[in-house]
Protein backbone atom coordinates (compact mmCIF):
# COMPACT_ATOMS: atom_id res chain seq x y z
CA UNK A 1 0.00 0.00 0.00
CA UNK A 2 1.16 3.89 -0.56
CA UNK A 3 2.07 5.95 1.86
CA UNK A 4 -0.11 8.77 1.92
CA UNK A 5 1.80 12.30 3.22
CA UNK A 6 -0.11 15.15 4.83
CA UNK A 7 1.99 18.16 3.93
CA UNK A 8 1.91 21.91 3.71
CA UNK A 9 2.92 24.74 1.27
CA UNK A 10 3.38 28.34 1.70
CA UNK A 11 2.26 31.14 -0.83
CA UNK A 12 4.56 33.85 0.00
CA UNK A 13 4.11 37.74 -1.56
CA UNK A 14 6.47 39.91 -0.66
CA UNK A 15 5.93 43.78 -1.34
CA UNK A 16 6.20 43.50 -5.05
CA UNK A 17 3.58 41.18 -5.31
CA UNK A 18 6.23 38.29 -6.21
CA UNK A 19 5.63 34.75 -4.87
CA UNK A 20 8.48 32.98 -3.28
CA UNK A 21 9.41 29.69 -5.08
CA UNK A 22 11.93 27.43 -3.86
CA UNK A 23 14.28 25.02 -5.92
CA UNK A 24 14.68 21.53 -4.80
CA UNK A 25 17.98 20.56 -4.18
CA UNK A 26 19.54 17.34 -5.99
CA UNK A 27 19.64 15.25 -3.14
CA UNK A 28 16.01 15.64 -2.00
CA UNK A 29 13.02 13.62 -4.13
CA UNK A 30 11.60 15.13 -6.65
CA UNK A 31 15.18 17.20 -7.15
CA UNK A 32 15.68 20.22 -9.51
CA UNK A 33 11.93 20.87 -9.40
CA UNK A 34 10.12 24.08 -8.35
CA UNK A 35 8.04 24.33 -5.04
CA UNK A 36 6.25 26.43 -2.37
CA UNK A 37 7.90 26.03 0.62
CA UNK A 38 6.96 23.76 3.44
CA UNK A 39 6.74 19.97 4.75
CA UNK A 40 5.18 17.33 6.09
CA UNK A 41 2.42 18.19 9.01
CA UNK A 42 3.51 16.61 12.24
CA UNK A 43 1.28 14.37 14.70
CA UNK A 44 -0.54 17.21 16.66
CA UNK A 45 -0.13 20.20 14.38
CA UNK A 46 -3.30 21.77 12.44
CA UNK A 47 -1.77 23.11 8.92
CA UNK A 48 -1.37 26.58 9.98
CA UNK A 49 1.09 25.11 12.63
CA UNK A 50 2.92 23.19 10.65
CA UNK A 51 3.35 25.45 7.79
CA UNK A 52 5.00 28.17 10.61
CA UNK A 53 7.18 25.53 12.36
CA UNK A 54 8.38 24.09 8.51
CA UNK A 55 9.20 28.22 6.82
CA UNK A 56 10.75 28.77 10.23
CA UNK A 57 13.25 25.79 10.10
CA UNK A 58 13.79 25.47 6.56
CA UNK A 59 14.17 29.40 5.46
CA UNK A 60 15.08 31.02 9.15
CA UNK A 61 12.41 33.43 8.94
CA UNK A 62 9.27 33.82 10.82
CA UNK A 63 5.45 33.82 8.53
CA UNK A 64 1.82 34.26 9.98
CA UNK A 65 -0.51 31.95 8.56
CA UNK A 66 -3.26 33.81 6.72
CA UNK A 67 -5.61 31.37 5.18
CA UNK A 68 -5.44 28.61 3.57
CA UNK A 69 -5.51 28.37 -0.05
CA UNK A 70 -6.14 24.97 -2.20
CA UNK A 71 -6.29 21.37 -0.89
CA UNK A 72 -5.11 18.74 -3.64
CA UNK A 73 -3.97 15.11 -3.41
CA UNK A 74 -1.30 13.71 -5.94
CA UNK A 75 -0.16 10.02 -6.21
CA UNK A 76 3.47 10.07 -6.94
CA UNK A 77 4.74 6.50 -8.19
CA UNK A 78 6.29 4.98 -4.93
CA UNK A 79 3.67 7.35 -2.04
CA UNK A 80 0.88 10.37 -2.33
CA UNK A 81 0.24 13.53 -1.00
CA UNK A 82 -2.24 15.29 0.24
CA UNK A 83 -0.80 19.20 -0.16
CA UNK A 84 -2.59 22.19 1.79
CA UNK A 85 -1.27 24.96 0.21
CA UNK A 86 -2.00 28.31 2.53
CA UNK A 87 -1.50 32.08 1.72
CA UNK A 88 1.25 33.34 4.22
CA UNK A 89 2.31 36.91 5.16
CA UNK A 90 6.75 37.28 6.02
CA UNK A 91 6.48 38.54 9.85
CA UNK A 92 10.04 38.79 10.54
CA UNK A 93 13.76 37.91 8.74
CA UNK A 94 14.35 36.97 4.97
CA UNK A 95 13.92 33.42 3.55
CA UNK A 96 16.96 32.03 3.21
CA UNK A 97 18.12 29.07 1.55
CA UNK A 98 19.29 26.11 3.94
CA UNK A 99 17.86 22.82 1.91
CA UNK A 100 16.66 24.29 -1.18
CA UNK A 101 18.97 25.14 -4.17
CA UNK A 102 17.28 28.39 -5.00
CA UNK A 103 15.28 30.47 -3.91
CA UNK A 104 13.42 33.28 -6.60
CA UNK A 105 10.75 35.92 -6.04
CA UNK A 106 8.28 35.82 -8.96
CA UNK A 107 5.07 37.53 -10.60
CA UNK A 108 1.98 35.69 -10.79
CA UNK A 109 2.17 35.48 -14.80
CA UNK A 110 5.70 34.25 -14.82
CA UNK A 111 5.16 31.27 -12.35
CA UNK A 112 4.29 28.73 -15.02
CA UNK A 113 7.59 29.53 -16.87
CA UNK A 114 9.58 26.59 -13.93
CA UNK A 115 9.63 23.61 -14.05
CA UNK A 116 7.18 22.18 -10.87
CA UNK A 117 7.15 19.49 -8.88
CA UNK A 118 3.68 17.98 -9.87
CA UNK A 119 1.92 18.26 -6.79
CA UNK A 120 2.78 22.40 -6.38
CA UNK A 121 1.70 22.61 -10.27
CA UNK A 122 -2.30 22.91 -9.41
CA UNK A 123 -1.79 25.39 -6.34
CA UNK A 124 0.67 27.33 -8.94
CA UNK A 125 -2.07 27.46 -11.98
CA UNK A 126 -4.53 28.70 -9.46
CA UNK A 127 -2.43 31.53 -8.22
CA UNK A 128 -1.72 32.33 -12.10
CA UNK A 129 -5.60 32.75 -12.96
CA UNK A 130 -5.98 34.49 -9.38
CA UNK A 131 -7.08 38.32 -9.61
CA UNK A 132 -3.96 40.17 -8.15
Amino acid sequence: MRKTLSVVAAIIENENREILCALRSPTMSIPNHWEFPGGKIQKGENPAQAIEREINEELKCTISAEKPFYKSHYDYETFSIDLTAIKCRLSSGFPETHEHSKLLWLKRENLDSLKWAPADIPAMERLVKEKQ
